[in-house]
This record gives structure tokens, sequence and C-alpha cells, in this order.
């Protein structure tokens, strides 16, 4: 067995090593984090970011913001920040919270102002095909399962990877899916956002459905 952030995983797996269980989902959300000693962030910040899926939608939110990479695992990250090579980072909640960091977040964006990468805040669980794994009935969460396929697919469908600037959200209530997504078109460089709505059941053709719907109104 092994246990992954699913946000991380590849969009195609294996036939011998499938996903076998999904974790409730944690937070989902992305978050801002300053520099130590700063109460705001100031004018023209230098943002720091690896991911172009958030570099792309921070940059609507702070058009004035200076955007550079950053490499590393948490802890390196974080001394970058604080060593002052940044303004802020922009980083998973999720992250954050399991290592017992959430104080450093100063803002926490909603999945509006920035959508998150299919299947943050989720824990996958891949083993071999052939290994008898009916305990792990005890940690799957059926509605997380659902929301991952359909967000999984939506990417899968858009040919994006785990660091493709594509992203996708669903939600389920009362058996109802809402699933948001972004495409980016490389050709262009432009990006459409959209959602759609439909039977939880239905989540893989959901995701098939709003890519092929973006995919078009951006003419790709």
């Amino acid at each position: 067995l092994t246990v992954h952030s699913l946000k991380d995983m590849p969009m195609e797996v294996p036939e011998r090593l499938p996903i076998l269980a999904y974790s409730k989902r944690e937070d989902k959300r992305d978050v801002l984090v300053l520099r130590k000693g700063l109460e705001s962030l100031p004018a023209g910040p230098v943002i720091g970011t690896f991911s172009r899926r958030r570099r792309m939608q921070a940059a609507r939110l702070y058009p004035d913001a200076v955007f550079k990479g950053i490499r590393g695992n948490l802890v390196t990250r974080l001394r970058k920040l604080d060593d002052g090579e940044y303004s802020a980072l922009v980083l998973a909640a999720a992250g954050l919270q399991r290592a017992g960091l959430q104080e450093r977040i100063y803002k926490y964006f909603s999945t509006d102002e920035m959508i998150p990468a299919a299947g943050q805040g989720i824990l996958a669980v891949q083993a071999r095909k052939d290994l008898d794994v009916a305990f792990l009935a005890e940690v799957n969460d059926p509605l997380t399962a659902l929301a991952a396929t359909a967000e999984r697919s939506f990417v899968r469908t858009l040919d994006g990877g785990c660091s493709s600037p594509i992203a996708a959200h669903a939600v389920i209530r009362d058996g109802e899916m809402k699933l948001k997504g972004l495409y980016y078109r490389e050709e262009t460089q432009d990006y459409r956002t959209g959602g759609i709505s439909g039977p939880a059941e239905r989540a893989e053709k959901l995701g098939e459905e709003l890519a092929l719907r973006l995919k078009e109104e951006l003419g790709g």
C-alpha cells in the first residue's frame, strides 16, 4: 500500500496499481501566507508559487504582484519566505494544517477566487490489484471518491497532469454534484472557467462534459 496526496498523482494510474480508497476530504482551499513581520500584503508584493494554476488565478486578485517560482518541501518554502525572498506564498491549506502550521495562514481563498487542483485535500490509497484490501472500506469515503472521480475526469479529458494549470472542484449535496473547472489553453495562453450540475453517480461523465464544453468555448 502507498498513501499519496491525490492532487500530486498522475491522472493515469497503472491498471495493476489502482486507487482503492479516498480519505474524507480535508480543507480543499488555497491560502496566502505572509512573511513573518508583515501584517498585510504590501504594494507590489513578490508572491512565491511554482504552480501555474495558482499564479494565473492569483494574478487576477493581485494585479500589481510579481510572481516568483519556489521549490522545496513546506519547511524549506517557509524558510525562504521568512528569509526575505518573498512577501508571501500561495500554498494548500491542508498541507499547513497537517503540519500544525495553520497559524501562518493570513487568508483563505474561496473556491470561486481560486479553483483548487483536482483532488486537493484528499489522501488516496494505492495498492496492488491482487491484494485483498477489504479493510480499506473503513477509510474510504464514497462521496469524496465521487468528487475525485469527477475532478480527475475533467483534467484527464483535457490532457492535463498533476502540474497542469487546469483545475477542478466538485461538491455533492443530497446526491447532486456541482463541478467547477478551469481550462487553460497553451496555444493562446487564455483560460476559461465554468460549471456543471447533475446526479453524483454521473461523476465521470460530468467531468468529461464540462471539459469538452470549456474546450469548445476556447476554440480548442
